[in-house]
């Protein structure tokens, strides 16, 4: 591992290995962690706000540091990656105190004479992992839910987007002493040597197959775990739709970020008697967002590139093997590995064995496969993994209603795509293979806490089942069975 720097109060500069200077972090975190326990509301509020202020205050070097790292467009910057952090930290500072309110609860028949409620206290020390995708906004609004939560943190953001990590690690560094909240930046060697660690809670946002290797590393202390995680994630285009609406708004909900996003719409089912229009809607939209060619496109501002030659490689693969399985280019195909560049590309007759089929794109490839038979399509959705995302485009309540119904997914959109997430008050998350456990708002709150469980002696009542267990007794529990 690399050597650092670190700075004890009082003493000379050590130099350290980088597992050194984690674990001697984690272990000052401790003694932060208990003393945070008793911490108010108002403590917590005067932090968030500090890392609220601190992202407004770099908003022009986040623009230049994404720019860098991968040509995002400052508008995707603000809409990305800025906007849901000053959001989740503004509604935090809003509603903590009565977040952090112990809730009370009515007695059953069985503790009357008791009061009961939940406090909520925090875990400890937690540990959150945040992708390249979106690497401001993942790994900085889980510490909003964190630090409202009354917990320590130690972030390790992904080393693939540099300039981002970098100013993230300036920021923190500037506005928390890292016996409240660190960052270590790094490769797969620095989130090993943490994952290693005893951690209370760890709040993973990542591909389903790093999340087994984090659920796994947790299940060694028994930690608790809060994994964002992807999939592919379908859309149905019902023969009633608004088909210019749904064009237009799947195609920025695709290439927004050009396709890399965990709920971007990743395949299309769409009624064949309106899939020509909806193809027809969709290279125009494309075309007036970004170009009509590939040379115009590759110099579009308002595209983002892929993050790096590998994933370029990666996504390039996936379109070679479909096309030499037999699936058609509708638009784009263009590709150039070195400038990290593939054009937003529409697919049909793409055939059951082709990877495109199995493997989550997150990147700028739209298969569209066109159904006549809603059922079919449903019972294809539930023979893969779990989504995080479903979107279906309908009039028809019915047809609403049975997709709702008889699939399951972390998060679904009708006549929309990709909000759900930026609905704060809604819970953000996956099941099964698409995650485990909410993010965002009350739901990032308590994923950070325990929510325990506290009853408090009135008059006792219980100890007219003490023993012995007379006739009497024997007679009274009866009672109380059947009238449960």
């Amino acid at each position: 591992m690399n050597t650092v720097v670190s700075y004890l109060p009082g003493a000379a500069p050590a130099v350290t290995t980088l597992e050194s200077e984690i674990r001697r972090i984690f272990d000052l975190q401790r003694e932060t962690a208990l003393r945070l326990r008793t911490s108010t509301a108002e403590e917590r509020i005067a932090k968030i706000k500090r890392l609220h202020d601190a992202v407004m205050a770099h908003r022009e070097a986040f623009y230049e540091a994404a720019y860098q790292d991968f040509k995002k467009p400052p508008a995707e910057v603000d809409l990305a990656e800025v906007l849901p952090v000053i959001s989740e930290a503004k509604h935090a500072m809003r509603s903590l105190k009565k977040w952090m309110k112990p809730q009370h609860v009515w007695p059953t028949s069985l503790t009357i004479g008791l009061k009961s409620w939940v406090q909520y206290e925090p875990k400890g020390r937690c540990l959150i992992i945040s992708p390249w995708n979106y690497n401001v906004n993942l790994c900085f609004s889980p510490l909003v839910s964190c630090i409202a939560a009354g917990n320590t943190a130690i972030l390790k953001p992904s080393e693939m987007t540099p300039h981002l990590s970098a100013l993230m690690a300036k920021i923190i560094k500037e506005i928390f002493p890292p016996d409240e909240v660190a960052l270590f930046e790094g490769d797969v060697s620095v989130a090993t040597a943490l994952l290693a660690l005893p951690f209370d809670h760890i709040f993973f946002t990542g591909s389903p197959a790093v999340g087994k290797i984090v659920m796994a590393a947790a299940a060694k202390h028994l930690a608790s775990v809060t994994l964002e995680l992807g999939g592919k994630s379908p859309t149905i285009i019902d023969a009633d739709a608004d088909i210019k609406l749904a064009a237009r708004t799947l195609m920025w909900g695709k290439y927004t970020n050009n396709g890399q996003t965990c709920i971007a719409p990743d395949y299309v089912y769409v009624h064949a008697s309106v899939k020509d229009a909806f193809v027809k809607e969709c290279i125009a939209v494309i075309e007036s967002c970004y170009g009509k060619t590939a040379a115009e496109q590759m110099q579009s501002p308002y595209l983002a590139r892929v993050v790096n030659e590998r994933h370029t490689q990666r996504i390039h693969n996936l379109l070679a093997d479909a096309q030499q399985r037999g699936a058609r280019v509708l638009c784009g195909g263009a590709v150039s590995e070195k400038d990290c560049f593939i054009q937003p590309t529409l697919l049909d007759n793409i055939p059951a064995d082709a990877k495109i089929q199995s493997e989550e794109i997150f990147g700028p490839l739209l298969p569209i496969i066109p159904y006549t038979d809603l059922d079919r399509v449903i019972d294809e959705i539930n023979a893969q993994p779990k989504p995080l995302a479903l979107y279906i485009w309908s009039k028809t309540e019915a047809n609403i209603e049975k997709t709702l119904k008889r699939t399951s997914a972390g998060g679904t959109c009708i006549n929309h795509c990709v909000v759900q997430y930026a609905h704060g008050r809604l819970p953000f998350g996956g099941v099964n293979n698409s995650g485990i456990g909410s993010a965002h708002g009350i739901y990032g709150f308590k994923a950070f806490s325990h929510e325990r469980a506290v009853v408090r002696t009135r008059f006792m009542m219980a100890r007219t089942l003490f023993p012995p267990y007379t006739n009497f007794k024997r007679k009274l529990l009866d009672l109380m069975i059947k009238t449960q």
